[in-house]
């Protein structure tokens, strides 16, 4: 049996803590082996009826990437006028994407249609495959932290668009474009609360029947 000692759990805490949305990245390039062991996580990772639905695309190229920042700008034009008053004060001054300096940038997506699993779980609830590949960029999010990367979530994208963007088959579904790197700094506290956006919950509310 494995024997998970105390000083291991107040790392696994301290691991959950330091695990920060990243939006500012210093440049310098992450060697590539560094990034095949964060992505060795999803092979870990739970999925249900095993499909292992998840999909990565490394997005490397300039003309991709510059396709991808083209569709956070225009989308993240689109959001902030949502907003009013003191929320679009706060939003405009907001850094979202850590896209420019970012030195690593993932686009995942789920295979909605996957033959593996034979649909085991997902009959009644499909959104269970999606399930399983956030699952499995948490894993991810938290070897890199391990390491001392950065992992950023841009949710500020129009997945259609991307979809068409990066090529990909139109049974794949966006579900997360990553940025990943050497952080500028290492915070305890999320960029949100920090610029008065929103406060963290203390208390996790239960309910009973």
């Amino acid at each position: 049996m494995t024997e998970f000692t105390q000083t291991f759990q107040q790392d696994f805490d301290k691991l959950l803590r330091l695990r920060r949305d990243v939006r500012r990245f210093r440049t310098d390039p992450v060697d590539g082996g560094i990034i095949d062991r964060c992505l060795a996580t999803f092979n870990l990772a739970p999925s249900v009826g095993l499909s292992e639905p998840w999909r990565i695309v490394k997005v490397q190229s300039a003309a991709a990437r510059q396709a991808v920042l083209e569709n956070f700008e225009t989308t993240n034009a689109e959001a902030i006028k949502g907003y009013s008053g003191e929320k679009a004060q706060i939003y405009s001054t907001l850094k979202l994407s850590g896209m420019r300096d970012a030195p690593v940038q993932l686009a995942v997506f789920c295979d909605e249609e996957t033959p593996k699993g034979a649909g085991l779980g997902a009959r009644t609830m499909p959104e269970t495959r999606r399930y399983s590949v956030v699952a499995a960029i948490t894993q991810f999010w938290l070897c890199a932290r391990t390491i001392g990367l950065g992992v950023g979530w841009v949710s500020i994208l129009d997945p259609d668009s991307l979809t068409k963007e990066l090529n990909v088959p139109e049974n794949w579904s966006l579900v997360a474009y990553l940025c990943v790197g050497w952080p500028e700094d290492v915070l305890t506290t999320p960029e949100l609360v920090t610029a008065g956006w929103e406060t963290r919950s203390d208390i996790l509310e239960t309910l009973e029947r």
